[in-house]
């Protein structure tokens, strides 16, 4: 893993995480899931919506494409040795994608938030509650799959704004709206990859949901966040490429 890649780009890519069997044990539950809200895979018919939420439980093939040991060393890698919650929640409300060209109503820039504010949901400068949020894919994702949309180098302006609304911050929302127009132009990546893939995404990486979905099958992948409830020091001695980026941040404003 290209640590320092990280701290400028703000996201590293784990491929291969978890096994295709693994995946395809976790699509199975996904679309078990699907059939409460009328959906059947054998008929397209059936897939109206651009986006339905999936709920799906813990356990069984989400615990196994959390649990692997290639993951789980580039996470506590990334916020430090003992710090992360465990398990990674991989499971849960999940955004499943069909291909359609209309608008799945959840686009725009934003980063994620760790608590419920009253209207969305919030953070803070130390990201208190997240160290990180987690794409796995379990499917297929390629650019005409409505792949989720990441501005390089993001996280490290977004945490002047955070650090200005004091220790309450604001929405993930409000966050990234108050970046400079210019930030939004920065080289953007985009969330592909192969069914078992899965991308670490700093806590401020600000991104958004892409539409059409212009593929063939749906698009379903989960977005936990990888818990650390205390946050980040920030005075210089905390030594996780996630810190480093915060600190990074503060310090300069980055060209």
């Amino acid at each position: 893993m290209d640590v320092e890649g990280f701290v400028r780009d703000g996201y590293a890519v784990i491929r291969r995480a978890f096994d295709a069997d693994t995946a395809a044990a976790c699509r199975e539950v996904i679309w078990s899931a699907l059939e409460s809200h009328g959906i059947d895979r054998a008929d397209r018919g059936t897939w109206r919506s651009p986006k339905v939420e999936a709920e799906c439980p813990p356990g069984g093939p989400f615990a196994a494409a959390a649990g692997g040991a290639a993951l789980l060393d580039a996470v506590d890698t990334l916020i430090g040795p003992g710090r992360r919650e465990a398990p990674i929640p991989a499971h849960g409300g999940m955004p499943v994608r069909f291909p359609s060209p209309d608008w799945p109503g959840d686009t725009g820039w934003h980063i994620e938030g760790n608590r419920w504010g009253g209207e969305d949901y919030w953070t803070d400068v130390r990201s208190t509650g997240r160290g990180l949020t987690a794409f796995f894919l379990f499917s297929d994702i390629g650019p005409g799959d409505a792949p989720t949309r990441l501005v390089a180098g993001s996280h490290l302006y977004i945490p002047p704004i955070l650090a200005a609304a004091g220790p309450a911050g604001m929405s993930g929302g409000a966050a990234a709206r108050r970046l400079r127009p210019s930030v939004l132009h920065r080289p953007v990546a985009h969330v592909t990859g192969r069914a078992g893939d899965v991308y670490l995404l700093h806590p401020f990486m600000v991104h958004t949901a892409t539409w059409p979905h212009t593929g063939t099958t749906p698009r379903m992948m989960s977005q936990p966040g990888v818990a650390v409830p205390e946050g980040f020091a920030l005075d210089g001695g905390d030594p996780s490429p996630v810190a480093r980026a915060i600190v990074r941040g503060l310090g300069s404003a980055p060209a």
